[in-house]
This record gives structure tokens, C-alpha cells and sequence, in this order.
């Protein structure tokens, strides 16, 4: 099979399930222009896959945006620094049980079954490639180089959005729906520690999420904070462009060695977690933060198969500081001094942290506001989440919230919390999707549920055309 073929097929199935019905959303009049039904923010994975849900619901007056040039949405090209993917290959996501969409039938498309026998983990430029092409086949609306700035939430349940760069259509966009599928750090911010961020000029240290000029680094010695999948991701790709030593400190006297997420795929915790009871979810997210993500074994091994790799644990960083020669750490084993540093230290999640909520911030609900979770488990980190609707909406902390929030969907990693692991991993979205997309479409459906029933109600078209008895002159008979 070729791409071409492949790609006839797709329309092929997508007619079998009547794709690309008539919109039947209402629309909605505004004098300062057109109203979109649906705004997705991130052209990713995830925004694509909700397009994509949109559309076979027959909500089609939408639009995605992605800051990013086209060909470039989501990390795989940029921060995302692994060889291959973490998730199994056999997992499917956003092709929403569409066969001909999936990875495996892009794959055999080029490769054949053989092809796809050989393949053991998903290469991360392959992900971004399959990505590309379904966007293509599927004629998706996204527009490129748009970055939201704002969101100002409007009268009648429409807002405004504060939009800029070479892409954008104009100063401002409205919608009715706003879905922010902004990834991994759309929910708050990366994070970098103080004594860090502080005291260190910003030429000696990046975080993992900000390009790195690795060139510069050639022949160095750099330190890498952290012991989770990325920073061995990191430490592996430093080593491949040059670099002479790459030290990676973990505060931990061992790497973590479970990973919650692989219990989770087959336990119908992804699938089924909102179903569980505010305390459950609680100590589940709780425990999968205790235990973070390991790396994988390939990755550990490519990495400690450098002669410049060097792994210290149980050495927390106690202090940092510039010296003449770079950056000087201190930790339990010791003083090193490095010429870079590379900070795998995670993210922040918090509505507070992120500039497009910054007029609604303050009515959003956390999980501060709605649970308080035993002494011995309870974490500002986990606290400060927001508490969403089953179907990705924030929830406000009153009636005002609850009326300048409406509309509004967090479809990224803050969702952890309430809807489990969703958004935030390939591993979820086959299930995430269309909780999202059915609640969006509820939203709009109930928003003129009133003009709805009346039409219902006062419906009067005749269908039936039948007349009996057929012969009139046997009608007295």
C-alpha cells in the first residue's frame, strides 16, 4: 500500500461513518463579527484529535490555532529530546477507532507488515511525521504562528480572544468555546529552582523545555539535574552532539524503577478515572508523583553507554553559583564545576502562573477549594490543580465564576488531577477525546436548549404522505 492509497481509504471510511455532516450548532450573532463555535489553542496531538471529535460530531464552525510554524506544533521537534516514544506501540489515540488513521496504517502504508513487526517503539520524528499527515488528510482548520494572549470573557457566554503574530486574521477572535490543548506546560509553567533561576546568569543553565544550543557545547562538561525519563533523554542527546561529560545528580539514593503509567493502560485506570471519588483521585496522583516516570531501559542504556556519563546518586544540589570557569555545584559528595547546566526539574501547575487566565484566574476552582487531602499525602503542588468538570471545563469558585467561565476547557497536563491521564499522554486520548468533544457539544446544545425545544415542540412538517383506502369508491363499502 502506498500513502495515496492509504489516503483514499481514509475518505473511504469516513464516508462509511457519514463524516462531515451538516453543522447543527446555532449560530450566534455578534455585532463586532463572527462568532466561532469552538477555539482549539494547540495545534498538537491533542488540539488535532479534537478537531478531528469536533467534526464527526458535526460541529464544524471551528478553528485551531498554534503559536508554532506549520509542520512544528508540539514539542518532537523542539525540547522533545527522546529517540523514541515511552508509549507502547500497539497503544492508539487519536485516530478515535478509525483503522485508517492510526499509526500502524501510516506506517505499513510506507513499510509494510513487515515494517511494522520490526518496529519495536515509535521513532519521535516518525510521531511528528504521522502527525503532519493526518492534519493533511483530514483538512483540519489550523492556523499557524497565532499566539493567544488573553482571554476576556464577554457577555452572552462569548469571549474574546486577544490573539498575535504573522499568522493571525486579526487583533481578536470570538468564541464561544475556548479549549486551551496547550501540552504539557499549558497548565502552568516550567519549573526551575530558585537557588537556580537566582543566582546563576542565564548563559550558564536552561531548562529541558528551552532550546539548547548544543553545538556551543561541544567537547564541555555539563551537569544535569534530575532523574526522571527526560533527563536521561537529555543526557543522551548531549552526549550524541559532543558533548565531552554529562553528569546526571538524583537526589534519590536509587532511579525510580516502577512506572504507574503501564499498570494504569491495562487496569481501565485511564479509562475509567473520573469515576472515582474526589479522596481516590487524590491519593492515585499523589502516589504516581511519588513514584515520577523512570527512564526507559533503552534510554538508560544509550545514555550510560557514553564514556563521558557519569550518574550521582543520592547528591541533591545544596547550593549553585557562578564561578570563574562556570557553574559551581555543591552537593553532599562534594563541589563540581561545569560549563553548562541542563534543569530536568519538572513544571508547575497553577491557573495563577498562566497570562492568557489572567482576568478569570481568580474564579477558577482548585483542588484547594474543593477537597482537603490527609496530612500525609496532601501537597501545595497537587492543591493548587483545578478542579474540573468530568468533560475538561473549569469550574468557578461561585455563581460569577461559574458565568465568566463558561465555555472554557482545560485540555492539557492541569487536568491530571481531576480527569486522570488524559491530555497529558498518548495513552488516554482515545478516552479523553470524546469526554472533551461530548462536553463541548452538550455545552452548545443546552446554550439554545430553549429555541431547541420550541422548534421540537411546535414541528409540524408532515412526513407521511400515505392516503387510505387507495380506491375512494370502496370507501362506503
Amino acid at each position: 500500500m502506498s500513502i495515496e492509497t492509504l489516503n483514499e481509504r481514509v475518505k473511504t471510511d469516513l464516508a462509511y461513518i457519514a463524516y462531515g455532516g451538516s453543522n447543527w450548532v446555532r449560530p450566534a450573532n455578534h455585532p463586532e463579527g463572527h462568532v466561532y463555535d469552538v477555539v482549539i489553542i494547540g495545534g498538537g496531538q491533542s488540539g488535532l484529535g479534537t478537531a478531528f471529535g469536533l467534526l464527526r460530531e458535526r460541529v464544524s464552525n471551528i478553528i485551531v490555532l498554534d503559536e508554532n510554524p506549520e509542520g512544528m506544533e508540539g514539542p518532537w521537534e523542539t525540547y522533545a529530546r527522546m529517540v523514541t516514544l515511552r508509549t507502547p506501540k500497539h497503544l492508539t489515540s487519536i485516530d478515535l477507532g478509525v483503522p485508517s488513521l492510526t499509526f500502524r496504517s501510516w506506517w505499513e502504508a510506507q513499510a509494510g507488515l513487515e515494517g511494522w513487526e520490526q518496529v519495536v517503539k515509535i521513532p519521535r520524528g516518525d510521531w511528528m511525521n504521522y502527525l503532519r499527515w493526518y492534519r493533511k488528510v483530514l483538512d483540519l482548520p489550523v492556523i499557524n504562528e497565532v499566539k493567544l494572549k488573553l482571554i476576556e470573557p464577554g457577555e452572552a457566554g462569548i469571549h474574546r480572544l486577544h490573539i498575535d503574530g504573522a499568522g493571525a486574521p486579526s487583533g481578536t477572535l470570538l468564541a464561544r468555546k475556548v479549549v486551551l490543548a496547550t501540552g504539557i506546560q499549558g497548565g502552568g509553567e516550567w519549573h526551575v529552582p530558585s537557588m537556580i533561576a537566582d543566582k546563576l546568569p542565564r548563559h550558564l543553565y536552561a531548562h529541558t523545555s528551552e532550546a539548547i544550543d548544543f553545538d556551543k557545547l561541544k567537547g564541555k562538561k555539563v551537569a544535569v539535574l534530575g532523574g526522571g525519563a527526560s533527563a536521561f533523554d537529555n543526557t543522551n542527546y548531549a552526549l550524541s552532539e559532543g558533548v565531552a561529560e554529562a553528569h546526571v545528580f538524583v537526589r534519590r539514593d536509587k532511579l525510580p524503577r516502577i512506572n504507574p503509567i503501564r499498570q494504569m493502560e491495562v487496569s481501565g485506570m485511564i479509562e475509567r478515572f473520573p469515576a472515582l471519588s474526589d479522596a481516590e483521585k487524590y491519593a492515585a496522583i499523589a502516589h504516581f508523583f511519588k513514584h515520577n516516570q523512570p527512564p526507559t531501559n533503552d534510554t538508560f542504556e544509550r545514555a550510560a553507554s557514553w564514556p563521558g556519563f557519569q550518574l550521582h546518586l543520592g547528591s541533591p544540589w545544596l547550593d549553585v553559583e557562578a564561578g570563574e570557569e562556570g557553574a559551581i555545584v555543591t552537593t553532599p559528595q562534594g563541589k563540581f564545576t561545569f560549563d553548562f547546566l541542563i534543569i530536568s526539574t519538572g513544571l508547575l501547575t497553577d491557573p495563577a502562573l498562566r497570562p492568557e487566565l489572567k482576568l478569570v484566574e481568580s474564579h477558577i476552582a482548585r483542588w484547594s477549594d474543593r477537597y482537603k487531602a490527609p496530612e500525609a499525602i496532601a501537597t501545595p503542588l497537587l492543591d493548587a490543580h483545578p478542579f474540573l468538570s468530568p468533560g475538561f471545563a473549569f469550574l468557578g469558585r461561585d455563581e460569577e465564576g461559574t458565568q465568566r467561565l463558561h465555555g472554557l476547557f482545560s485540555f492539557n497536563y492541569s487536568a491530571l488531577l481531576s480527569c486522570g491521564l488524559s491530555a497529558s499522554a498518548l495513552s488516554g486520548m482515545r478516552y479523553a477525546i470524546p469526554k472533551l468533544v461530548t462536553a463541548i457539544a452538550d455545552q452548545l446544545f443546552l446554550d439554545h436548549r430553549e429555541e431547541i425545544l420550541n422548534d421540537f415542540f411546535t414541528y409540524a412538517e408532515e412526513e407521511f404522505v400515505g392516503q387510505w383506502p387507495k380506491h375512494p369508491t370502496l370507501a362506503n363499502k
